[in-house]
């Protein structure tokens, strides 16, 4: 089978595409045939070594962590799934391996694709699903009627976090790029900036939850737009955030943690409309790594970026 991998941590110029053996699933893991794959930033972070004190030293590292695809093993203690079954997910954080023909992840990273959910969508909702579900109900435990205000609304993550939030009855307010403010409001996005023109820091309206998805704010901009018992959601953690957090309980940094039931709720919204991240671009895995460059330097594709697989 053929996956793109690196040898060394590094920039876009390290990525191969390899072939490789998948292994045997052990205990509660599952093997997938991968049909699509999503692209995610945090893709070329782990590939530049970012998260190398997780990660390690072992080389070659397979890329990628969002995915569709078809059951062809599980080990075991395997009980959700069976060879056959159509599932989405998300690989396993430290081998990563969505960008290739298969992939072996935890059967806890995984959900049954809904039948009315091409696999094309389904392989979209993992990581920013599950990354705006962490803060949303997770760390803000969003109540109806609250107020939500979402800093890149009309990214992936962005519009995760909007369709959640409006999920669970919340208000949503935002700020986007001006092209993408009729995007924003289509999602249901009640007052919606341009971050061009407008400071965050100048809105005189408070809110319940801001959750930065950008990951831009400076964290006292951030809390300075909460009423009372608000929080803001911070993407961008580092150790000083973490040491503030416990002090300051308005902050709370967010690292994605995949869940099976948060996957399955995923999944019934995605199967009932009520939850979708648009594709902006796909291709096939022998284009995959100029795309993801591109995205790296900047690209905007008004979607998420999908690979197919062979």
């Amino acid at each position: 089978m053929k996956r793109i991998q690196y040898e060394n941590y590094g920039g876009p110029e390290v990525m191969r595409i390899a072939d490789f053996n998948l292994p045997t699933p052990g205990k509660g893991e599952v093997g997938v045939r991968v049909k699509f794959a999503a692209i995610n930033p945090i893709d070329w972070k782990l590939r530049a070594g970012q998260m190398k004190i997780v990660t390690g030293k072992a080389f070659p590292r397979a890329m990628g962590m969002d995915f569709s695809g078809t059951v062809i093993s599980v080990g075991p203690g395997v009980t959700r799934l069976k060879v056959g079954d159509p599932v989405f997910g998300l690989a396993r954080f430290k081998e990563s391996g969505a960008f290739g023909q298969a992939v072996i992840t935890k059967e806890a990273f995984l959900a049954h694709k809904p039948e009315d959910v091409s696999f094309e969508d389904a392989a979209c909702l993992g990581t920013p699903g599950i990354t705006a579900w962490n803060g949303l109900i997770d760390k803000a435990k969003l109540q109806a009627d609250q107020h939500v205000f979402v800093i890149g609304c009309a990214g992936a993550v962005g519009e995760a976090a909007v369709q959640i939030a409006l999920m669970h009855g919340a208000v949503v307010s935002g700020s986007c790029s001006a092209n993408d403010i009729p995007r924003a409001k289509s999602l249901g996005v009640q007052t919606v900036y341009d971050y061009r023109n407008t400071q965050v820091s100048s809105i005189t309206t408070r809110f319940d939850v801001v959750y930065d998805t950008a990951a831009t704010l400076p964290v006292s901009t951030g809390v300075a737009m909460l009423r009372a018992g608000g929080v803001f959601l911070d993407l961008n953690p580092d150790l000083g955030k973490f040491i503030r957090a416990i002090f300051d309980r308005r902050l709370k940094p967010i690292i994605g943690s995949p869940r099976a039931d948060i996957l399955d709720k995923l999944a019934k919204a995605a199967s009932e409309r009520i939850f979708r991240i648009p594709v902006g671009k796909t291709v096939s895995l022998i284009d995959a790594i100029q795309l993801i460059g591109e995205l790296e330097k900047g690209q905007k594709l008004g979607g998420k970026a999908v690979i197919e697989m062979e």
